[in-house]
Parts: structure tokens; C-alpha cells; sequence
């Protein structure tokens, strides 16, 4: 190992790197920098469940992507009454005729010998066969399938808002069961380091009991492979936990190699009596699931209304068009002379339609309506089945709850009694009244006792936090409640 001190290098092992003794100090601290910054940059960020909840909502991708459909919904809300407006056609034409023509008449000319009496005169001249013609089409159509159609987008963008809520709440709820699973795993380690600690002192206490000729070779080599087999498992969790805060940096949107410090619980699990009937009531009106399921149905049957207006109700059409066309030579004569522009078959224009194929039970809009009738019927009997499946969900959370209570305070009094256990049978070992095998089961019962009551404890906050989402209410109103408390966390009860 080569460590960095003042600007000097120095090795653990000078047979390998006698080199560093002939390095100028320059050299030396460019090396120590460049070898020191990647450790540098990797900071650790204390974090809170608060903290990281509200650094997902602001950076995770997939809510960003919910929150675009959501502002995209509100403009095409904000804009619905646009259907009004009517539209507008302007355009231009430039024609040749195939053949020419010619034009004849009278013209009126003045008589030489009386003062003020005129006379006629034929005359007859070609018509270009270029002509130069413009258009203007304003038309309105009136139906009552606007106006549902301008709710129909309200409820749209408020379909919107529920599926992002819905995402939120997916994704809080999600971030606050890993950030509680993190801390499940760290208090797995320190257990198991404080265990490897131990088999540690028991292997110094076999070698000192060893050379002292009190004990054989067979309980030094005992505790060695004890403390040995240990290893691997703080490596395997201690790799499960880098596995779990890469997971958690995606949900944050932060670089996967980010390092987190996590707030332990300091305060103790509150367990709470919890009324079934009064969950599923407040489930079946704020569970974000089942206000999406009733969203999609009040959206189809807008839909449903707007269809029925468009087949069965008249249509009223306004429009004015004109088409101004250009009388003379368009090469040779002004654009702006006098009489130079006529309209040909301009026109006011008001109608009312009706279109009758609806009438008809084997029509194609007939059958779309009753296709909409048909998902109407699905969606409905979907939401029941949905409300019914909540129902169950809710008494089977609350169930498994409770049974996590009950479980937590028995792994409580089952990890006071290891603890006492494991202080006698070692105790018994120093002096030479146990064997090794007797105090490494009394450790392995402890360490599984230890382990149920930090399990049962996070097992009931992330089943409370299942319970807020499927009832619909922010997340901390069941989990932070101030009722009945169960005193005893880990290091409590390992002392």
C-alpha cells in the first residue's frame, strides 16, 4: 500500500518500489494528486427521505415525461374554444386559355355634326389567353359536438393530472421503500462487522489460550474458519447495498455511482390500531388506480356524447366566398385600372345538414356507438373488479401488519433473550467452562434475532407506506402517526 504524507511517497513494502525514494517532490505530489481525485470526487451526500423524494420529483425522467403530457393537455385545454374560429382560404390562380377569343359590341361615339348625340360604333378585339383570378373561402361550421368536444379536453387534461399525481405517488412511494431498504441493509452490516469483531477477539483469545497450552489447535482453527466465513458475507452485502443506492441514484436522477449517507431511525415504530372498514371507504375514493379507472370512464362517456351529437343533431355550415378575376390583358394592362377586377360567383352561403347513415342500426357510426358502449360497459365492470380488488388489498396489508406487530414484539423479547445467552455462554467460554461450538451457535442465534427485530421494524414502515398509497393520502399521515409505540430498535436491545 503507498499513502501520500507531506508531499512524500512511502511503501509499505520498500523491496517493490525503491523507485519512489529517487522521485523529485513535484513529481511525487503530481502523482499524489492524480492518484487522490477520483476518490475526491466521489462525495458522499447525507440525505433524507424528504430530501430524496423531493430531488426525484425534480429530476427523475420518467415524471418529466408525465409532467410534458400533462402541459401538453392543459394548452390543448386552454385552446379548446378555437373550434370557433373559422377558416380562412386565400389563394391565386394563373390560367391559359387553349384557344383564343375574341370580343365584339357597340361602343358609343359621338356624332360630328350634332353637338351632344352619340351613336355606335362596332367594334371587335382579341382576349389574351392569359387571365390572372383570386379566391377568398370563409367558412363556419356549427354543431353541438364542439362543445363536448371542448369538455371532453378538459377532461383530458384532468386525466392528465391524475396520471401524474399517480406517477408521483408511485415514484415516492418507491423511493421511500428504497431508501428504508438501504437502511435495512446497513444495519444487516454493522451487525455483521460487529460479529466479525467479535470472532476476531475470539480468535486472538484461542491463540493466546492456544500457546498457553489451555486449549488444542482444533478450537484455534474453529474460530479462524468462523471469522473467515464471514467475510464473504459483509463482501455479498456490502455489494447488494451498492447494487440498491445505484438503483436509488437512478430514481434521483443522479450519476449511479453516487454515494449516499442515509439518517437512521431514531424514533421508534409506531403501531397504531388500524380500521379496515374505514381504510377501504377512503381506498375506494383516493386510491390513485381506481381515480384513474373513473377518469377513463367520465373521458368515454364525453366521448360517447360527443359521437351521438355528430351522427343524430344537424349541422349548421356558414360561408362567404368570392373570387375576383382580373378583365383585362395581364401583361399589357394595369392591375389597377379602372373595372379591372370582377367577381365571377362570390356568394353568402347558409346551410343546414343532416346526415341520415346513423339512422340506419348496421351503419358505421351506429356500430362505433355501440362500440363505445361496449368499452363504457367493460370500463364500469373493470372498476368494480378494481374496488373489490382494493378491498382485499387493504384487509390483506392491514392483516400482515398486524402480524408484523405481533412478530416484531416476539423478535424483540426472543433478541433480549439471545443477548443474555450469548453474554453467559461467553462469558462460561473465557473461563474455560464452554466450548467454541456452544458460543458461536449462542452468536449465530443472536445475530438472527438481531436481524428480525430490524426486519420486522422496516417491514412495517414499508407496509404502512403500501397502505398510504393504496388509501390515497400523503405519505407520513399512517407511518409518522404518534399512537401506540413499540420501543426497541437494534442497538437498544443489543445492549
Amino acid at each position: 500500500m503507498t499513502h501520500c504524507l507531506y508531499g512524500q511517497a512511502w511503501s509499505s513494502d520498500t523491496s517493490r518500489s525503491p523507485g519512489w525514494r529517487n522521485l523529485g517532490p513535484p513529481v511525487i505530489l503530481a502523482v499524489c494528486f492524480l492518484w487522490g481525485a477520483p476518490l475526491l470526487s466521489q462525495e458522499v451526500r447525507t440525505i433524507s427521505p424528504e430530501e430524496a423524494v423531493d430531488l426525484a420529483i425534480k429530476n427523475n425522467l420518467s415524471l418529466e415525461s408525465s409532467r410534458v403530457s400533462t402541459a401538453t393537455k392543459k394548452r390543448k385545454t386552454d385552446t379548446a374554444w378555437n373550434v370557433f374560429i373559422p377558416t380562412v382560404d386565400i389563394g391565386g390562380s394563373l390560367m391559359h386559355s387553349n384557344e383564343a377569343s375574341t370580343v365584339s359590341g357597340f361602343v358609343p361615339v359621338p356624332l360630328p355634326s350634332v353637338e351632344g348625340i352619340y351613336g355606335v360604333s362596332p367594334f371587335s378585339r382579341d382576349i389574351s389567353q392569359w387571365h390572372i383570378a383570386g379566391s377568398l373561402q370563409i367558412a363556419l361550421n356549427l354543431n353541438f359536438a364542439l362543445l363536448e368536444g371542448m369538455r371532453n379536453l378538459r377532461l383530458e387534461y384532468e386525466s392528465g393530472l391524475i396520471a401524474y399525481e399517480k406517477a408521483r405517488a408511485q415514484l415516492e412511494r418507491d423511493v421511500r421503500k428504497s431508501y428504508y431498504q438501504m437502511l435495512l441493509v446497513q444495519e444487516n452490516i454493522a451487525l455483521l462487522r460487529e460479529n466479525f469483531a467479535a470472532a476476531e477477539q475470539r480468535v486472538a483469545l484461542a491463540q493466546a489460550n492456544y500457546r498457553a497450552g489451555l486449549a488444542p489447535e482444533l478450537t484455534l482453527l474453529q474460530a479462524q474458519v468462523t471469522r473467515e466465513n464471514l467475510k464473504p458475507t459483509i463482501d455479498q452485502a456490502e455489494n447488494g447495498l451498492k447494487v440498491s443506492m445505484a438503483q436509488f441514484a437512478l430514481y434521483l436522477g443522479l450519476p449511479y455511482d453516487t454515494s449516499f449517507a442515509l439518517i437512521p431511525l431514531t424514533d421508534d415504530t409506531a403501531f397504531m390500531p388500524l380500521d379496515v372498514a374505514d381504510l377501504i371507504s377512503q381506498a375506494a375514493n383516493g386510491k390513485p388506480d381506481i381515480q384513474e379507472l373513473r377518469q377513463s370512464i367520465l373521458i368515454l362517456e364525453s366521448t360517447r356524447k360527443k359521437t351521438f351529437y355528430q351522427i343524430f343533431t344537424p349541422t349548421l355550415s356558414l360561408s362567404w366566398n368570392a373570387d375576383p378575376t382580373f378583365q383585362g390583358d395581364m401583361w399589357k394592362d394595369s392591375w389597377f385600372m379602372e373595372d379591372g377586377w370582377k367577381q365571377q360567383s362570390g356568394m353568402f352561403r347558409l346551410s343546414l345538414t343532416f346526415r341520415l347513415n346513423g339512422l340506419l342500426p348496421w351503419s358505421a357510426e351506429a356500430q362505433g356507438l355501440k362500440e363505445i358502449d361496449e368499452a363504457l360497459s367493460s370500463l364500469t365492470i373493470g372498476l368494480a373488479q378494481a374496488i373489490r380488488g382494493t378491498e382485499l388489498e387493504i384487509y390483506t396489508t392491514v392483516l400482515s401488519l398486524e402480524q408484523t406487530r405481533t412478530t416484531a414484539e416476539a423478535q424483540r423479547l426472543t433478541a433480549d433473550l439471545a443477548e443474555r445467552t450469548y453474554r453467559l455462554t461467553d462469558q462460561a467460554y473465557r473461563g474455560g467452562l464452554s466450548d467454541l461450538l456452544e458460543v458461536q451457535n449462542a452468536e449465530l442465534e443472536l445475530r438472527k434475532a438481531r436481524i428480525g427485530v430490524v426486519e420486522q421494524q422496516f417491514n412495517y414502515l414499508k407496509g404502512l407506506i403500501d397502505l398510504e398509497y393504496a388509501i390515497g393520502v400523503p405519505f407520513g399521515t399512517l407511518s409518522k402517526d404518534p399512537g401506540n409505540s413499540f420501543s426497541g430498535t437494534v442497538t437498544e436491545s443489543a445492549e
